[in-house]
């Protein structure tokens, strides 16, 4: 067979080429290394069409190769694409030797230049015969709708996957892969492993000649390593050259039968699987009220404890008689509807096993009529379910209780509440709440599992006062409420309340354990609010909390409270606006002056927030910052008072006042803050003010929880210079020995001990004695709250640093403060006091 190489051709001119080219084969190559390899792989090739307008330069530099190689045995060269394209290299190649068609192809010239070429010494009449044979191989070959290989050129001795072969088009349609992909890699290669063995053997004894053909299914891996199942049958061809040996092959693609085959074994082992592993058993039974099994599964005993020829037919028990009594009725019920309405029957119940317990089961059937439309029997499975019912009641009970006490949940006191008002009962109600939210700081100092064991006790301990129409429950972490469905009078709601305090004096009089009662009596104007019926509880109960003085006060929700809600949430929504940008100029800064005691001049002032709005008096701190560090809101509004601290500091420089300090409290939320250290170290540098001049001042209760980390933000704070100082020093629940180990600069006495210098003589007072060991310490001292002479005299006797009071000056807006540190610095106000 003369053989054509196709370098750089287009699907559309390849097409034309295969169809004209009669018996010759067509290999394909589609750049020049490749036809190159191609060249050396089949010495018999007797032509080379090139289309040279595709990589013109490479597609020379080929020619030139061709011409230099094959000038002792010339090769016939045809080139697509116009002549004079060659005329400049013709100094490099005979243009003789080769032979240019213009494009598109016409069939009729290329026919005649491969027909010269293959038949030239052939009659006319045998190359029409030839030509003809040619065309219909082809038309078979390349048009076929299964897949066809035929092997040739191959030494018996060569191992199979080394022969030559070629492909039509449909057998790379199903192996995914071109034919120079497979003649590269060989048939192996593309052969699943696990067929491998099974066909190379049938290939083996098929070449020995013990094998006239066969048959078998395989898999193909194709590129994208998908896998395609085929039939594939060889049969033997005869080579001219007895010493080669020749095949044919023959594929058709079974992929979507073997699929088919596939799910439907899977279909049928499911089916199989399922009944001997269902967790129940499948039945076919009569409509009768026996429920008489005419087939029952193997998951029969499982489920029930008895054997399937115990049911069928009722040899030993009946269905009916397993069912547990209560269900029976409601079973037949509900069989009876599915029946007459041919409807599916769904239902979940209790059986009573062999060995005496019950099982929930899940039942679904269906009813099968005869052609007349009389019930022929009843089909359906039935399921054991106890471990989802009893999930479920798990569930059930996570979802109304509280895990760890066991009490009832908020959700459940909610419930009920609703419940009880759609009920519209006409009795009293009340709802008691025990806050003990005291145990949170104790969890901060003995751990959680502390006030969690302090909580189950406590629970243990009430549940003995619960009854039918009082209800305990757990609606936050440390609240109990107890819910009063119906009392006569007050005085019934006031004796629980007696035992609700005497149970909790017994259980918490170790643990010195503070706590409130809080009471709110359910009636027509506030039922319908639950979520405000809980927090008013809560406000009650927390109020109760404040009362504290080693016995509980006991605290009825009133209107007075009320105010105080809707004070708080107006408090809430003026914070909020601020924070927004809309209300800023309603929170300002006014400045205390602190006197230096040696230098006898203002040396510092601390920054005092104020808060004013429209139509309304001046609200001290004591009333807006509480609530803004319970709605979280001072962190966004101590960054307003920062930065307006800054400015003022800034003002201060502008008039040459280089050595005042600016002091600013930070609320504990803004200092355990991720990133608070940070920003205030941007904002320094942004404002470009001096650290030197900062001091941020701190209550000594934050120290009593997060001492490591609210001690590391401190030292990188004064790493940047930033003065530190413990506010209300005396008061909180520092250790001497933790004061020690603080980043701070100063300690701040608490006013109370300066209030107490009025009454108590030198010998009395312990206020000189604070000063001595925070000097030691290492630290500054400055007292603050001072009014009197007397007062003054005693901590100028005792060494105090600073001063800070109405003595010297009420705090003041940022324009007079100024003007006061001015004054201070030219004509020594407070002169006189020194005297």
């Amino acid at each position: 067979m003369a053989q054509l190489l196709a370098v750089q051709l287009n699907q559309k001119d390849l097409s034309v080429v295969r169809n004209v080219a009669g018996n010759m084969q067509v290999l394909t190559a589609g750049n020049s290394s490749e036809a190159l390899h191609l060249m050396e792989m089949h010495a018999s090739i007797d032509m080379v069409l090139i289309d040279i307008e595709r990589s013109y330069l490479q597609s020379l530099q080929l020619l030139h190769t061709l011409v230099y190689r094959y000038q002792q045995e010339p090769l016939r060269i045809i080139v697509l694409g116009e002549k004079q394209l060659l005329q400049q290299k013709k100094r490099v190649f005979d243009l003789d030797l080769i032979t240019v068609l213009n494009k598109p192809i016409q069939e009729k010239q290329l026919r005649g230049l491969l027909e010269l070429e293959v038949v030239k010494q052939d009659s006319y009449s045998e190359q029409q015969n030839v030509l003809e044979k040619a065309h219909l191989f082809n038309a078979i070959f390349y048009q076929a709708p299964i897949g066809i290989s035929i092997s040739y050129r191959v030494d018996l001795g060569v191992e199979p996957g080394k022969e030559r072969f070629v492909g039509n088009p449909m057998y790379e349609k199903i192996t995914g892969r071109s034919m120079e992909e497979i003649l590269r890699i060989g048939w192996t290669a593309i052969t699943h492993p696990d067929d491998l063995p099974r066909e190379l053997e049938y290939f083996k004894r098929l070449k020995r000649g013990e094998l006239e053909s066969y048959t078998l299914e395989k898999r193909f891996i194709r590129p994208d390593g998908s896998i395609v199942w085929v039939e594939m049958t060889v049969a033997p061809l005869q080579a001219r050259d007895s010493r080669l040996f020749a095949h044919i092959s023959l594929f058709q693609d079974i992929t979507k039968r073997k699929e088919a085959e596939r799910l439907l074994a899977e279909s049928e082992r499911s089916k199989s699987a399922l009944l001997s592993h269902l967790p129940g058993m499948a039945y076919r039974c009569l409509y009768d009220t026996h429920w008489t099994m005419l087939f029952v599964s193997a998951g029969c005993e499982s489920l029930t404890g008895y054997t399937p020829d115990q049911l069928i037919h009722n040899r030993d028990i009946s269905y009916n008689d397993i069912i547990v009594i209560s269900y029976r009725q409601k079973i037949f019920s509900e069989w009876s509807w599915a029946v007459q309405e041919n409807k599916p029957f769904v239902l979940e119940y209790e059986i009573l096993t062999a060995q005496g317990t019950r099982k929930w089961v899940w039942e679904m059937g269906q009813a099968v009529y005869t052609d007349g439309g009389d019930v022929e029997a009843l089909e359906g499975i039935i399921l054991d379910i106890t471990n989802r019912k009893q999930m479920e009641q798990n569930l059930a009970f996570r979802d109304a209780h509280d895990l760890w006490t066991g009490l009832y949940n908020r959700r459940y006191l909610e419930q009920l509440l609703l419940q009880d008002i759609k009920a519209k009962k006409s009795t009293k109600r009340a709802l008691v709440s025990i806050n003990l939210g005291a145990l949170n700081a104790k969890s901060m100092a003995y751990g959680y599992q502390y006030s969690q064991d302090i909580m189950k006790k406590v629970a243990e301990g009430l549940l003995i006062l619960c009854n039918k129409l009082v209800v305990l429950s757990i609606t936050h972490e440390y609240q109990l409420v107890f819910y009063l469905r119906s009392y006569h009078e007050r005085q019934n709601l006031l004796m629980l309340c007696k035992k609700i305090e005497s149970t909790l004096e017994h259980l918490l009089v170790l643990e010195r354990i503070p706590y409130g009662l809080g009471v709110l009596e359910i009636n027509d104007s506030n039922q319908d609010a639950i979520d405000q019926l809980l927090r008013n509880l809560l406000v009650a109960s927390q109020r109760s909390v404040a009362l504290y003085d080693g016995e509980a006060k006991l605290c009825f929700f009133d209107e007075s409270m009320e105010t105080e809600i809707l004070w708080e949430a107006k408090l809430t929504e003026i914070l909020a606006s601020i924070v927004s940008g809309r209300n800023q100029e309603s929170l300002f800064l006014q400045y205390q002056p602190i006197v230096d005691m040696r230098t006898r001049r203002i040396c510092g002032f601390e920054a005092l927030a104020r808060l004013k709005c429209k139509d309304m008096e001046m609200i001290p701190p004591l009333q807006f910052i509480p609530i803004a560090e319970k709605t979280k809101l001072i962190i966004p509004l101590g960054n307003l008072i920062i930065r307006q601290a800054f400015q003022f500091l800034k003002q201060l420089e502008d008039q040459h006042v280089m050595d005042c300090t600016v002091s600013i409290n930070i609320s504990a939320l803004q200092l355990i803050k991720e990133g608070f250290a940070e920003h205030v170290i941007r904002l320094m540098h942004s404002m470009d003010v001096n650290p030197s001049c900062i001091c941020l001042e701190l209550t000594e209760s934050i120290f009593a929880s997060h001492f490591q980390e609210i001690n590391r933000v401190l030292k990188t704070l004064r790493s940047k210079g930033v003065k530190i100082s413990v506010d209300d020093f005396g008061s909180g629940y520092s250790s001497l020995s933790r004061e020690r180990e603080l980043y701070v600069d100063e300690l701040k006495i608490d006013k109370s001990f300066i209030d107490k210098l009025l009454f108590l003589s030198d010998d009395q007072a312990i206020t000189g004695d604070i000063i001595s060991m925070a000097h030691k310490l290492g630290h500054n001292v400055v007292a603050e709250g001072i009014e009197h002479q007397r007062q003054f005299d005693y901590l100028k006797r005792n060494n105090c640093d600073k001063a800070q009071g109405f003595l010297f000056s009420k705090p003041l807006d940022a324009t007079d403060a100024i003007a006061l540190v001015a004054r201070n610095d030219a004509h020594r106000l407070f002169e006189n006091l020194f005297e």
